[in-house]
């Protein structure tokens, strides 16, 4: 076999390395003795699996190996690590008391995962581009697991580990709802792919890390993760919002629209670091 060829593997162990720390997670928490401790390596497996997940896409760039192959597996670890394993994760840390009800919570966060995989898979196949682009079609699937992740590591931090109360269960279930929603959404997410250092970029970086810098070191740096997450989400809320108000205005004004909104600068876009032709995998 030929050393090009062999290359083409090095990526795909990357995805594949994902799929077994999405595995191990659910494991951890199918045990027959499963805890606060469990649960709370099972959500560092996750984590895991996104570091891998977001390696893979750039070592498929760096060695020129993307492929539709690389694709589809990306997918298919993407369904696994981070719908599947955090659905579970979040079943057993919260919604098992709730029976029914808490099954369908999880099982829909895992569903509306899928769902938005397999739009993300039909957008890259018909665009010309290969799906790639400066914004998300809904959140993506890795982001709206380290929500959850992050939920679930910050609260075995502050409480060294206890049972989640009852209490806190009606929370974690509206924001599990939220998360499954804004998948399947079209809400714009940016990539960030566009960033350049410029002096706004740097001071925008450089609030953000004394931000993170600040919770960790007077809270916990559990926390920060928590932080980010949050801030992301929102981000992409109010960015939205601010381009639907502009539209309603154009509108009513009766004046023509621009030709290209910000965010309609790639209609069908997502990924930010596959093995795919034009960056479609990873963050999906």
């Amino acid at each position: 076999m030929r050393p090009r060829k062999l290359l083409f593997v090095l990526p795909n162990l990357f995805t594949v390395t994902s799929i077994l720390c999405g595995f191990y997670a659910m494991t951890l928490c199918a045990g027959a003795e499963v805890g606060p401790a469990q649960l709370h390596q099972a959500s560092l497996a996750i984590l895991f699996a996104m570091f891998f997940d977001g390696c893979d896409g750039r070592v498929a760039r760096l060695t020129r190996t993307q492929s539709d192959f690389g694709m589809q597996l990306d997918s298919l670890a993407d369904v696994v690590s981070f719908g599947a394993a955090p659905a579970l994760l979040i079943y057993k840390w919260a919604f098992e008391p709730m029976g029914f009800l808490g099954l369908f919570l999880a099982f829909a966060f895992a569903a509306c995962g899928a769902l938005r995989l397999a739009r993300f898979n039909v957008i890259a196949m018909r665009s010309p581009s290969g799906g790639g682009g400066n914004f998300f079609v809904g959140l993506p699937i890795p982001l709206a697991a380290s929500v959850l992740v992050s939920m679930i590591i910050a609260h075995h931090a502050a409480t060294g580990g206890e049972v989640l109360s009852d209490a806190a269960r009606a929370p974690v279930a509206v924001a599990s709802v939220v998360l499954s929603l804004l998948m399947v959404s079209t809400v714009r997410y940016r990539t960030f792919k566009d960033l350049r250092l410029s002096p706004r970029a740097v001071l925008v970086l450089g609030a953000m890390l004394t931000g993170g810098v600040l919770i960790g070191s007077r809270f916990h740096p559990a926390y920060v993760l928590v932080a980010y997450s949050f801030a992301y989400l929102a981000y992409g809320l109010v960015e939205s919002a601010l381009v639907m108000r502009h539209r309603l205005a154009t509108r009513k004004a009766g004046a023509a629209p621009p030709a290209l909104t910000l965010l309609e600068e790639t209609d069908e876009d997502e990924g930010d670091l596959d093995e795919r032709p034009a960056d479609e995998q990873g963050v999906a």
